[in-house]
């Protein structure tokens, strides 16, 4: 049995959700794991695995995630670690890996941690549950992409199943 920690960095909450149910489905499968937000992290060293959710706030992730990386880069590095990103943009089947996710590849450029484990998951648009400026910003963001703009769209783009294979690849690393 690993002892995993799994931190998120969740502005709405849908990161810390799906935190959650990585937490659900590894217990199931006898591992003891541990979900904290990333201004909440316990000392790493107790842990045998780690891995860092991050959602997309106006097209970044926040300058947080960056600092603690920074700060913990040695420790991530010293044991199994991985990194997935949470945005709209992965709802989008060409957008939706690694390899192929521009805010994955903005990460990477920007983090001096290069996890070995990467995953990126469609977010939750969630209108009402916006405050009046950020409704207005993601609107305008989905016109030009060609998703929905009804402000009482509430859609999970998230594939629960990539999840899932997410959790077995926790499991092996």
């Amino acid at each position: 049995m690993s002892q995993i920690l799994l931190i998120h960095s969740s502005v709405h909450g849908y990161t810390q959700k799906i935190c959650e149910y990585l937490q659900n489905q590894l217990t199931e499968q006898d591992q003891h794991v541990t979900v904290t937000s990333l201004s909440d992290v316990p000392d790493l060293a107790p842990f045998d695995k780690v891995f860092i959710g991050a959602s997309i706030r106006h097209g970044k992730h926040r300058p947080a995630l960056y600092q603690f990386i920074e700060a913990h880069r040695a420790e991530l590095e010293s044991k199994p670690s991985g990194f997935f990103s949470v945005s709209l943009v992965a709802r989008k089947p060409h957008k939706n890996t690694p390899q192929t996710n521009t805010y994955m590849q903005q990460f990477l450029s920007q983090s001096t941690w290069k996890p070995k484990l990467l995953q990126v998951f469609g977010g939750n648009l969630d209108y009402q549950g916006y405050g009046a400026m950020d409704r207005n910003i993601i609107r305008f963001i989905m016109w030009l992409t060609k998703g929905p703009t009804d402000p009482n769209t509430q859609v999970e783009y998230t594939d629960w199943h990539k999840v899932d294979q997410f959790a077995q690849q926790i499991i092996e690393a």
